[in-house]
């Protein structure tokens, strides 16, 4: 059982395993250990709430296909329980992430004095510029 949150828990029999070998070099266990983890997770057929589902099927996720299946490879540590503790936790920082609501950005002006800053600076720049020109012969 997956808990995301305290009313949230994804049973174990909706979330799918499968070992697979890792890529990458490992020495001679490479093509015999089966440690890597696919782990499969169909949205649409889950107990999820509707407000999670909709989030999750909304992301734009290269982890989500058109079906609506979280696939998600865990291949950093050498263990297959190590892995498959790695992919749950990634399901659920993705489960948790697709319902965070961001807060709306108040567009805010710059102050008075801040603008005048600005300007002095522009206009200190300007000045340096001027004298880099060629002397006038007066």
């Amino acid at each position: 059982m997956l808990s995301i949150s305290q009313n949230v828990t994804i049973p174990d029999e909706e979330i799918e395993f499968s070992a697979i070998r890792a890529q990458g070099a490992g020495g001679q266990n490479v093509n015999k250990v089966s440690s890597a983890i696919h782990l499969r997770f169909d949205i649409n057929a889950s107990s999820l709430p509707e407000f999670y589902k909709e989030r999750l099927l909304a992301l734009n996720d290269q982890r989500i296909s058109k079906e609506g299946v979280i696939i998600i490879k865990a291949q950093k540590y050498r263990t297959q329980e190590q892995n498959r503790d790695d992919a749950l936790n990634r399901l659920a920082e993705l489960i948790k992430g697709a319902t965070t609501v961001q807060a709306k950005r108040r567009p805010t002006k710059p102050t008075r004095n801040s603008q005048k800053r600005r300007m002095d600076g522009k206009s200190q720049r300007g000045k340096t510029k001027a004298l880099r020109g060629r002397p006038s012969h007066d």
